[in-house]
């Protein structure tokens, strides 16, 4: 069934019908209306889950760690600012390999004040250990979104889904939006292998002494640089189901290009226009679009370069 939305509504809705059962967020421009749309699914008794109401977004991501570390799917948004205050506990959740699933609504960052798209935010944290995925449509949000608690709880890692501020986040479009029964059978009721249980302890977060730190650090590194493989393959599968696939980069018009245009996140769309119209002039224009930024598909990029 397509509706028309905007990008914080897809959002929501992809939350909805994944069944995420913890929601911890503070509002901030140009994400807020992400979690009113959340809490109003709550309230109305269409979602079955815990609101978290906190007093920043360093506590709703503390929140979300604790959900996340008892079993249970959780969920927040955030942006600009409220990404940056939440900084060092993403560092944890990451660090604990917590499948913790986030939007971010990129957005400026101060000073000078800016409410306005701009994706420093998300690139400040890129080396924080969350997977970064970015969304060029309001289809794309609703997509990833789905696609994010599948790869963060088959990876048992966080996943950051960004999309630009404003320019997806407030404008209304078409989106197909998929049965709940088509949502359950591709992403099934989670385990979370760790869950903490009083009747059966287990340490989280130990002190790292200097022999075991850098073995810790490597190895969620590694998994991050490994991801690839998983980001590929859920999306696959995504695409078998529901039509539609994203992989970690696209390709337009690329193959024979003399000139590139790489792209991430909604200036995709506008940039094919200009490929379009460059072609129609006979310039062999092309575009890739980056979607993973982390893991970077560094390898895929340069084959897609070709002889640009």
């Amino acid at each position: 069934m397509k509706l028309i939305m905007d990008g914080n509504e897809a959002a929501a809705l992809a939350a909805k019908l994944a069944r995420v059962k913890v929601i911890s967020a503070y509002p901030i421009t140009p994400q807020t209306t992400v979690v009113e749309k959340l809490a109003e699914y709550v309230s109305n008794g269409e979602l079955d889950a815990e609101f978290i109401k906190v007093e920043s977004e360093h506590s709703a991501m503390s929140a979300c760690i604790g959900a996340a570390a008892t079993g249970v799917r959780a969920f927040t948004a955030t942006s600009s600012q409220g990404l940056l205050l939440m900084s060092e506990m993403l560092y944890v959740a990451s660090g604990l390999r917590l499948p913790i699933v986030m939007t971010n609504a990129n957005r400026s960052v101060s000073a000078p004040l800016s409410i306005w798209c701009d994706q420093q935010d998300s690139m400040t944290v890129r080396d924080s250990g969350w997977i970064q995925l970015y969304c060029e449509n309001n289809q794309e949000i609703l997509d990833t979104t789905l696609q994010a608690f599948r790869i963060a709880q088959e990876l048992l890692l966080p996943v950051m889904v960004c999309y630009d501020g404003y320019i997806l986040s407030h404008t209304l479009e078409p989106v197909d939006c998929p049965p709940q029964e088509e949502v359950d059978a591709f992403l099934p009721p989670y385990h979370y292998p760790y869950a903490l249980d009083p009747e059966k302890p287990v340490t989280m977060g130990p002190v790292g002494v200097p022999e075991y730190y850098m073995e810790f650090r490597y190895l969620l590194q590694k998994a991050v640089e490994e991801a690839k493989a998983k980001i590929i393959e859920v999306d696959e599968e995504f695409k078998r189901r529901f039509g539609r696939g994203y992989g970690i980069m696209e390709k337009y018009h690329s193959d024979d290009a003399e000139v590139i245009i790489l792209t991430m996140g909604s200036l995709s769309s506008s940039s094919k226009e200009v490929v379009d119209s460059l072609r129609k002039r006979g310039e062999k224009v092309g575009l890739v679009k980056l979607k993973s930024f982390r893991p970077f598909p560094a390898k895929e990029i340069v084959e897609a370069l070709g002889r640009a």
